[in-house]
C-alpha cells in the first residue's frame, strides 16, 4: 500500500512520544527517501538521531532542515544542543545567538515560534472541518496557517489541494507556483502545478511542466496518465467533424430528391 509521507510523519511521530527514536528513524528515513520531506520531517529525524546517540547523523538531518527553512527556530536550538555534546562549542554559541535572535522577531504580533506553532494548529482545525464537510472553511483555516507560517510548503501544497477540490484551478496554481519557485526538486508539487493549468485552461503550460516532471521522474504513472489525457483532449479538439449532406442529396447519391428534383409520377 502507498502511505503518504504526511502519514509516515505522524505514525513518526506517535514513535517518537513513545520514546522509540529507532522506529520514528525507520519511517522517517523512508520519507527522506522519496525527496518529499519538509523541514519538520528533516527535524524530527534529526533530534531522533541525537536521542538515538548518533550526532552526527542527527546534525546532517538538522542542517537539511535548516537549509529548507533558514527560520526554524527549534532546529538552530537542537543543533546548537547537538554541537556543545561534541564539544564544538563555538558553533553551538553561534546557533544559540541565531536562535535567540529569531525568537524576538514576529510574525502577525507572535515570536516565530509561537506562530509556527499556532501555523500548525490551524491545519489541524482545517483537516477537521475537511473531515466534516466544510472544504470552504478547511481553505480558510489553511490560509490561516500560510499567513502564520508562509515557508511550511507542506501546508501550502494541502491548500493547493483543496482549492483544486474547490474548483479553484488559477488559485490552487498561484500555491503550487510558490512551493515549485522555493523547491523546484518538489516533483509532487509541480505535477499538481500541471494539473492546475490544465483546469484553468492552459493546457501549454501544463505540458511543459508535465514533460519537465516525466524527465525528472520518468517512473512516475501519473505524470504519464496526465500527458495522456492531454494528447487525446488535444487530439478531440483537432478532429475534423463527419461532412454533412448537401441540401440537394439528402437521400444520397442515387436517391429521389437527385438532379432535375423530385421524380413526377405518371398518371394511371
Amino acid at each position: 500500500m502507498d502511505v503518504s509521507p504526511e502519514h509516515l510523519v505522524e505514525r513518526a511521530r506517535e514513535r517518537f512520544q513513545l520514546q522509540d527514536y529507532y522506529g520514528a528513524i525507520h519511517m522517517l528515513e523512508e520519507v527522506v527517501a522519496t525527496g518529499r520531506a519538509f523541514a519538520d520531517a528533516h527535524h524530527l529525524l534529526g533530534l531522533s538521531y541525537s536521542l538515538a546517540g548518533q550526532p552526527e547523523q542527527a546534525l546532517v538531518q538538522l542542517d537539511r532542515a535548516l537549509e529548507l527553512n533558514a527560520n526554524y527556530v527549534e532546529a538552530l536550538l537542537h543543533r546548537a544542543i547537538v554541537l556543545n555534546e561534541l564539544g564544538r562549542e563555538a558553533e553551538a554559541d553561534t546557533m544559540f545567538r541565531r536562535a535567540a535572535e529569531l525568537g524576538g522577531e514576529t510574525r502577525l504580533g507572535f515570536p516565530v515560534h509561537i506562530a509556527a506553532k499556532l501555523a500548525n494548529q490551524h491545519a489541524v482545525m482545517g483537516d477537521a472541518y475537511l473531515e466534516s464537510g466544510g472544504l470552504a472553511q478547511a481553505i480558510h483555516q489553511y490560509q490561516e496557517a500560510l499567513a502564520l507560517g508562509p515557508a511550511f510548503h507542506d501546508l501550502r501544497y494541502k491548500l493547493g489541494r483543496l482549492l483544486l477540490q474547490a474548483g479553484r484551478a488559477l488559485d490552487a496554481r498561484e500555491q503550487f507556483e510558490i512551493i515549485v519557485r522555493s523547491r523546484p526538486t518538489y516533483l509532487d508539487a509541480a505535477a499538481m502545478l500541471g494539473l492546475a493549468c490544465y483546469l484553468a485552461g492552459d493546457g501549454l503550460a501544463a505540458r511543459t511542466v508535465w514533460e519537465e516532471c516525466r524527465v525528472r521522474r520518468p517512473e512516475d504513472p501519473r505524470v504519464e496518465a496526465y500527458l495522456a489525457m492531454l494528447t487525446r483532449t488535444d487530439v478531440a479538439s483537432v478532429e475534423p467533424a463527419a461532412p454533412r449532406p448537401a441540401a440537394g442529396d439528402v437521400g444520397g447519391k442515387g436517391g429521389t430528391a437527385g438532379k432535375g428534383g423530385a421524380r413526377r409520377r405518371k398518371p394511371s
